[in-house]
């Protein structure tokens, strides 16, 4: 009882004590704010930076070589969208860029989680840049090697985090499968709770295979523990989103110098692919018009390559089409398809059927309908002649010789596009000049038209030979039969 009694007094004379000291002596813990991390949103994060990652390779020297040697020179570019070259290369200039201006918008978007206020000011940052060139917080990456560094520690991002939702998806479906192991083995106890012999055998082995499930999963969660680890799902998120950013102006920084825009943008390589070079200095970036481009577009290019004020608003006016395309007409895509079903019934006319002709005439618009019943009134119905079909057959040949690769562009294009969210990495580097979208409609239509009538003439004359070869063959037995009574 006396120990009792003296132990309350000094607890009461410690807790007097304490009371006693001034609030200003008494010295607080620091305490530590701990950063965020990126966590489940790594998975979009890893579909921002792929993105990044291509559009980057897509603006290498051998890319932008390969964009004016054949893209540009193709021959059905040439004829049923423009001959211009310089309007040509504005349109790869403006799709580069809004490109780049969705994936910069994904980013402003992800920058107003972040914690810093220059991050979150990245849209004000980034616009001003594009704009005047003004890089104010040096975001811009200063060379090649720092370039290749940054590129790679990205790509090894998104490969890992890519490979982190493979096996957090096979996680789940082992735990959906222990979780019906359960339900099934506890079922089987309750039916089976008093028989013996080969049903207790039975659960022993249910149980086993219980047992290695579980131990899956035991195996599969450190595998996927090791994965957050190491992918973008325990990085800090503002220090992934500020690889972002710099990847942007990185990436806007390298569209004006392969494409010439501004003459005080940093070079990026040391190699830097110009589109127009200077014979004295091949580094060297010149403005992308050129003093001889004559053409209605010249205002809208020069806006277009930040001339004027607004320079992704100007670029994604560029690729606006105008009234004369099939773009504007919203038939690239069908017209695309029409040209590649053409192309299958020309190689084997021999296998057209009425329902298929049926089918094909389905497909067409009022206006190639009315020019392909004016372009058949002067052609006979006899199709006999073989010097004529072999003349048609290579006509033909030569048409989809340069209209089909458009076509094909084109699907593959809209098919990109269609599954972007689905893959982490495009397949190809298919521009839009490169397809349908730009081509002149009416020059379009007159070569699906003569398609048609080439066609038309093959496969009637097809039909009269096979169908001569059969008479021919009847009559042939019937020589024989009669010889033979």
């Amino acid at each position: 009882m006396a120990l009792e009694t003296l132990l309350f007094k000094v607890k009461t004379a410690i807790s007097n004590s304490f009371d006693s000291v001034p609030p200003k002596l008494l010295k607080k813990k620091p305490s530590f704010k701990s950063k965020r991390n990126v966590a489940v949103l790594a998975f979009e994060i890893a579909g921002v930076m792929s993105k990044l990652l291509h559009l980057f390779q897509s603006l290498s020297d051998a890319t932008i070589v390969r964009i004016r040697n054949d893209a540009v020179t193709l021959e059905g570019v040439r004829k049923i969208i423009s001959n211009d070259e310089s309007f040509l290369l504005g349109l790869a200039c403006a799709e580069f860029t809004e490109t780049l201006r969705l994936v910069a918008n994904s980013v402003t978007r992800l920058s107003q989680r972040c914690e810093d206020a220059n991050l979150r000011n990245f849209h004000q940052a980034f616009s001003e840049f594009a704009d005047t060139g003004r890089d104010s917080n040096g975001w811009v990456f200063s060379g090649p090697k720092e370039i290749e560094a940054k590129f790679r520690k990205m790509e090894r991002y998104v490969m890992l985090t890519a490979t982190l939702h493979r096996e957090m998806e096979e996680l789940s479906v082992l735990e959906n499968g222990f979780r019906k192991a359960l339900n099934l083995n506890h079922h089987h106890h309750r039916r089976n709770s008093c028989s013996e012999g080969n049903e207790s055998s039975f659960g022993v082995g249910k149980e086993q295979k219980i047992y290695e499930l579980q131990q899956k999963i035991c195996w599969q969660k450190q595998e996927v523990k090791d994965l957050k680890d190491r992918c973008l799902w325990s990085r800090s998120f503002d220090g992934v989103v500020l690889l972002l950013v710099r990847f942007c102006f990185t990436v806007l920084a390298r569209i004006k110098v392969v494409f010439g825009i501004g003459h005080s943008m940093p070079c990026l390589s040391a190699t830097s692919a110009a589109v127009y070079p200077s014979d004295q200095n091949p580094n060297s970036c010149h403005e992308f018009v050129s003093g001889s481009l004559e053409s209605p577009e010249l205002d809208v290019i020069k806006d277009g390559l930040g001339l004027g004020t607004g320079f992704f608003e100007s670029n994604s006016k560029l690729l606006k089409p105008p009234p004369s395309t099939l773009g504007a007409s919203a038939l690239a895509l069908h017209y695309a398809n029409l040209i590649i079903v053409l192309e299958k019934m020309i190689k084997t006319p021999h296998l057209i059927g009425l329902d298929a002709r049926d089918d094909l005439y389905g497909m067409l618009p009022s206006s190639i309908r009315s020019g392909l019943r004016a372009r058949l009134k002067g052609i006979g119905f006899c199709a006999s002649d073989p010097v004529l079909a072999g003349e048609w057959k290579d006509a033909l040949g030569r048409i989809l010789g340069w209209l089909s690769p458009l076509a094909h562009n084109m699907i593959k294009w809209q098919s990109e596009r269609s599954f972007e969210q689905q893959n982490l990495v495009p397949k190809t580097n298919v521009l839009l000049l490169q397809t349908l979208f730009f081509a002149n409609k009416e020059k379009t239509e007159a070569a699906i038209t003569e398609l048609l009538v080439g066609l038309n003439y093959i496969w009637r004359f097809e039909r009269e030979m096979t169908a001569k070869a059969l008479f021919e063959c009847a009559n042939f037995n019937g020589f024989i039969k009669s010889a033979k009574s």
